[in-house]
């Protein structure tokens, strides 16, 4: 079986390891009798983070073909600039090429789009794998008129992929809600995010416990961006924790210059920003880590989602402070022992949320066991076989 994977973003780039397990469940669950072509991009998501030294393992079925694409930045002009330029590098590539079938991964719609326009032209089936509701959250990114005429113009161009699609996943089951109601002749699976083998093996407590430090360290890794709103609550938490807790934030986004300068605004001194780095370094900081920390902005569309970083997390054993509502804020309290929620955007709730947990380490085996991204996307690529057998 030939497949065309496409998927903006691949290792060595980060947050692209979903992706990297579904392949090797692909090659797992296909033996010897598939090929995958997967078109990607050269590592491009934070111009701050270089990951020259990070190699893959050779697969001898997968041909990897990278796109390169200019520096434009987090502006929405320049994101939209380099899908383009992905797009046509996507096109001028399958040209001339068959497959059995079509899987896009997708979080802001157009890749899964691009996954369409290729299956309509080739006449081949489409798998998609949803991770986010780009047109539900478009109103409280773009308010006004704005945000109108994007949501009713994006709302067309989701119809028209996602009615072309043979077999739609959705990465949470809080999603179920919208597309069932858009899309009631779609029959929807929900193979969620999961947990990678890497957190799976790693110690998190290498020492011995000497119970809690003082100050403590307080972790966040992840995107710095509008989904995650840190400058709307870190800024604030870490002035009331200044003489009990110390902040590393890892990572980098179209956020992070506004969260830097109310950081210096404010005079807070016990905040780190860490440029984002390779998952086998940011090990380090997980195991020195007292407590993680995960916030989720306050738009109506992420009452749907559960955070990716949530499963990693959750698989450290270590106490997890989260700023979330709904999907995610029932799906932790439900599934993770020693996780405690406040309401995004609120620092008095998240102090006294933080003062509920036991600053140990917690057997989350069971949860690892029913998560692990190995097994869900061995399902997964059972489905993507069955979907090109309908060819």
């Amino acid at each position: 079986m030939r497949i065309l994977l496409l998927s903006y973003y691949y290792p060595p780039d980060l947050s692209a390891f979903r992706v990297e397990a579904l392949v090797n469940a692909l090659f797992t669950h296909g033996g010897g009798e598939v090929e995958i072509d997967l078109l990607t991009t050269q590592p491009n998501r934070y111009a701050s983070y270089d990951p020259e030294g990070d190699h893959l393992l050779h697969q001898p079925k997968l041909s990897i073909t990278r796109v390169d694409l200019p520096a434009s930045g987090f502006s929405v002009c320049g994101q939209a600039w380099r899908f383009a330029k992905y797009a046509y590098g996507v096109h001028k590539s399958v040209k001339g090429k068959h497959y059995d079938v079509i899987v896009a991964t997708s979080s802001r719609l157009m890749t899964a789009t691009l996954g369409a326009s290729i299956a309509r032209k080739k006449q081949t089936p489409l798998y998609l794998d949803i991770r986010d509701i780009f047109v539900d959250v478009l109103p409280e990114l773009f308010p006004g008129v704005l945000g109108k005429l994007l949501t009713r113009l994006f709302s067309g161009v989701e119809r028209i992929t996602l009615n072309h699609a043979t077999r739609v996943n959705l990465v949470s089951p809080g999603f179920l809600s919208y597309f069932s109601a858009r899309y009631p002749q779609k029959t929807f699976s929900t193979h969620t995010n999961g947990v990678d083998d890497l957190f799976i093996q790693t110690p998190f407590y290498p020492d011995t416990p000497s119970g809690p430090k003082s100050p403590l360290n307080i972790v966040y890794a992840g995107n710095i961006g509008a989904g995650q709103g840190l400058e709307k609550i870190l800024p604030e938490l870490a002035e009331r924790l200044a003489n009990t807790a110390r902040f590393y934030v890892i990572g980098d986004g179209s956020t992070m210059k506004k969260l830097s300068e109310t950081l210096i605004n404010r005079h807070v001194k016990n905040v780190e920003l860490i440029p984002p780095m390779p998952r086998h370094r940011l090990i380090h900081y997980y195991q020195h880590a007292d407590v993680l920390f995960l916030h989720l902005n306050s738009f109506k569309a992420f009452l749907k989602v559960i955070p990716s970083k949530l499963f990693e997390y959750a698989a450290t054993g270590k106490p997890i402070l989260a700023g979330l509502d709904g999907h995610s804020k029932a799906f932790t309290l439900d599934h993770i022992p020693n996780a405690s929620v406040f309401p995004p955007g609120n620092p008095d709730a998240a102090v006294a949320a933080l003062a509920r947990l036991k600053l140990s380490a917690t057997d989350r085996g069971a949860f690892i066991r029913e998560h692990s991204r190995n097994a869900i996307h061995l399902r997964m690529a059972n489905d993507i076989f069955n979907t090109g057998r309908l060819k």
